[in-house]
């Protein structure tokens, strides 16, 4: 106690440091998950999806990133072992943005997509088990999070494979692509712009005094679907095409009109994105500094002070803008090729997911939810259209980066708090 009231301004500037430098490392690495299949498919250029994912990123994060945040209360750790040493708590959180953060730039180095999510959970147990013990982990809650590395990657491959065959099935093995993707893109569009409404408004909106209830965010997400798709509709029945042009020439506008929708599709997952993952970098720092301000107690859930969520927004952009290419290489380009057709079956797959996940109280991390998805669309082209030595250090890179996050966070954790005794 008497640590934090002399040197608890230096501890929150140390944790407001690292909490950027995870923030940076969220978006370097995990922005991937909203802008890799656009640049992958070339719907967008590099640039175009940089500036495109740090204005929505930059957005979710700040206007939707959380007034008041569950910091302790995460399920992983018992907060109640650490009332009497609210010290060692404030060293460990400290330690595993640092950890975590280390981890990610690591992986973004090598072009691994890995799960910030499990980055910092990892880092929590591992602090957390030399603190005060591994009887205070929730060790079935880490259970879910293993079983989800192979739950998570199927149901979305399995999604992404059938929406990508139903639009060779009606689109593109037809006679005529464009007077069918005339007909029935519009469905593709309603059934996107619910799934990526419902995403943006559960879990991007729900801090921002938009109090809906389920059935009143459904009825809205409906009604957002419905209007995208007429004028979908309208805008799809005004091209002027030749129609005695070849079917390659019709194939190309096809995949022009899918194009379009990734764009949309983008925006509303890095919107969604970066409300919801920046927790992972401010959650620590809102621990630290409400430990620090509350003299020492540990509460359940703390207000955020106005500095913190932008500090999360601008860490993101900065990593996305100088790190973000690696990783999106990595999902856009190095799995399998991408069109953009595919690349929005995949995107939508990947968001249905999520939706599916959350709704059933499932631990999901979006870059597996987006790989699984980008394997299914491979598939549905066979075993040959997918790189296996890329996917092969993606699936390790997943299963190294709880055990890794933890070694870290236990030395840092020991370095913090041997420091702090010395002083």
């Amino acid at each position: 106690m008497e640590i934090l009231a002399q040197y608890g301004q230096v501890l929150v500037f140390v944790a407001a440091l690292f909490g950027f430098f995870m923030a940076y490392g969220v978006g370097a690495n995990d922005v991937a998950n909203a802008m890799g299949t656009s640049v992958g498919s070339k719907a967008l250029t590099l640039k175009q999806a940089l500036i495109i994912a740090a204005v929505f990123e930059a957005s979710g994060a700040w206007l939707a990133g959380g007034e008041v945040t569950s910091t302790i209360r995460s399920g992983i750790v018992d907060a109640a072992a650490f009332k009497d040493v609210p010290e060692l708590l404030v060293y460990g959180m400290i330690g595993s943005l640092l950890a975590a953060g280390t981890w990610l730039l690591v992986a973004t180095h090598y072009g691994w997509p890995v799960s910030t999510t499990h980055s910092i959970v990892g880092a929590i147990i591992g602090f957390a088990s030399v603190g005060v013990g591994m009887d205070y982990v929730h060790w079935d809650s880490v259970g879910g999070i293993v079983g989800s590395w192979v739950i998570t990657p199927l149901l979305s491959g399995v999604l992404a494979f059938l929406i990508f065959m139903s639009a060779q099935r009606f689109i593109f093995d037809t006679d005529n692509p464009l007077k069918a993707a005339k007909k029935y893109v519009p469905y593709y569009m309603f059934f996107a712009a619910y799934i990526m409404s419902y995403v943006t408004v559960t879990k991007g909106l729900k801090h921002v005094g938009l109090d809906l209830s389920t059935n009143e965010g459904i009825l809205l997400c409906v009604a957002i679907a419905f209007v995208v798709a007429l004028i979908g509709a309208i805008a799809i029945s005004r091209l002027k095409i030749d129609p005695d042009a070849d079917k390659e020439m019709h194939f190309n506008n096809v995949e022009k009109i899918f194009g379009i929708l990734m764009i949309f599709t983008a925006c509303c997952m890095a919107f969604a994105h970066g409300s919801n993952d920046v927790a992972n970098a401010i959650g620590p720092l809102a621990a630290v500094v409400g430990i620090i301000q509350s003299g020492g107690q540990i509460l359940d859930k703390v207000s955020l002070d106005w500095w913190i969520l932008p500090l999360g927004a601008v860490g993101i952009v900065v990593g996305l803008a100088t790190l973000g290419a690696k990783v999106i290489q990595t999902i856009g380009e190095n799995i399998t090729h991408l069109t953009p057709s595919r690349g929005f079956a995949a995107e939508i797959a990947a968001a249905t997911t999520v939706v599916v996940a959350s709704g059933m109280g499932l631990p999901i991390s979006t870059t597996q939810t987006l790989v699984g998805a980008v394997l299914g669309v491979g598939m549905a082209r066979g075993i040959a259209a997918l790189n296996l030595g890329v996917i092969r250090n993606i699936f390790v890179s997943w299963v190294v980066t709880l055990p890794v996050g933890a070694f870290l966070s236990i030395v840092f954790f020991y370095v913090i708090k041997n420091t702090m005794e010395m002083l």
